[in-house]
């Protein structure tokens, strides 16, 4: 068996082995990481070796730990990577190369009609019907977007919401409240099967769905690290957050949004939950919080984008593509039928 995992900012794991007798043998670890002393590479493989292969990522870095002497120095990788990567090799899991990627960057819709593309485009990857696929999103006016279990009443002043004629969108994964405005974001999602991430937790998951993105911000100046759960962020303040639903066909959907300018006044007059945060800081503390792409870059939108797409490019394929006829057409009926109406918006009231 033979199982990788790139640490998100750090190196690339790589774990050959056998199992025999429901025991793992022969336990090879490799990879581009830094490990002194030379002698804990073989401590390492033999933690392992004649462990059970269905045990946990904890279990496996555990054991680790308990081998290794206390002045070792793991650079660029930790037991739990080592763990995640055993978990990849016996479940088969895929690589970014193993898929023919697209690249989907169509012209500005409705903030309604992106979220239900979303879900069309994450089922569609489940069905067979889309091999995986980067969509960044393009929209066409204002939106309060909020998680799938959000309180609209909690979330959302709709009054303030109105008066800059932001649409409410209830979107399908869960996560915080957002106000987007055109040109002032940068929304991308991923619609991939569950074998990318095969062996994973869901916490790792994000980090390394997002990793691309941390290369692409570094080429760009921004000193970008991820933060558990889902933040993006950057020592000058958070960049922005991701979100992800997981279908019953084992399709996912991963979707992340960041700040390239905002208006912290028409943020924290019509998030709720913004306004309680930045109370005791005052609305100037908001672009402390959020410090957006534009004043940490100097770049355009435009530029950001493209080097994002290079970077993904480079990284793990991918040809320009489209949404078809047929999705756009599912997408608008789900709008009609599910994003629009009353019954979806207030779930949660």
């Amino acid at each position: 068996m033979h199982g990788e995992y790139k640490v998100p900012g750090g190196k690339l794991v790589v774990v050959d082995f056998e199992v025999d007798d429901g025991k793992i043998v022969d336990f090879r670890l490799s990879g581009d990481f830094f490990l002194e002393p030379d002698e804990a590479l073989l401590d390492i493989n033999a933690a392992i070796e004649g462990m059970n292969p269905n045990s946990t990522i904890e279990e496996f870095a555990n054991a680790i730990r308990q081998a290794l002497p206390s002045e070792v120095h793991l650079l660029g990788f930790t037991p739990d990577s080592v763990g995640v990567a055993i978990r990849r090799g016996v479940t088969g899991a895929a690589h970014w190369r193993d898929y023919d990627w697209q690249i989907v960057r169509e012209p500005a819709v409705t903030p309604m009609l992106n979220a239900a593309l979303d879900e069309v485009l994450t089922t569609a990857v489940g069905e067979g019907l889309r091999g995986p696929t980067l969509r960044i999103w393009e929209w066409n006016e204002p939106a309060v977007i909020i998680g799938s279990f959000q309180s609209v009443k909690n979330e959302v002043d709709e009054e303030a919401a109105a008066e800059h004629n932001a649409t409410l969108v209830r979107r399908i994964s869960g996560g915080g409240a957002m106000y987007m405005e055109p040109e002032a974001s940068i929304t991308y999602a991923l619609y991939i099967p569950g074998e990318l991430v095969r062996g994973m937790s869901f916490a790792d998951s994000y980090a390394y769905l997002d990793d691309w993105v941390l290369e692409a911000l570094k080429s760009l100046g921004i000193d970008a690290v991820y933060k558990p759960l889902n933040d993006i962020t950057s020592p000058l303040g958070k960049i922005g957050g991701a979100a992800q639903k997981r279908l019953g066909s084992g399709a996912i959907l991963h979707h992340v949004t960041m700040a390239y300018d905002m208006d912290p006044t028409a943020m924290t007059s019509v998030l709720r939950i913004g306004r309680e945060k930045l109370s005791d800081k005052g609305t100037a503390s908001a672009q402390k919080r959020v410090d957006p792409l534009k004043s940490q870059t100097g770049k355009t939108r435009e530029e950001i984008v493209e080097r994002m797409i290079e970077v993904f490019q480079r990284r793990h394929g991918g040809v320009m593509g489209e949404v078809t006829e047929g999705e756009w057409d599912a997408a608008e009926r789900l709008v009609e039928q599910k994003f629009s109406s009353e019954e979806w918006l207030r779930r949660v009231p």
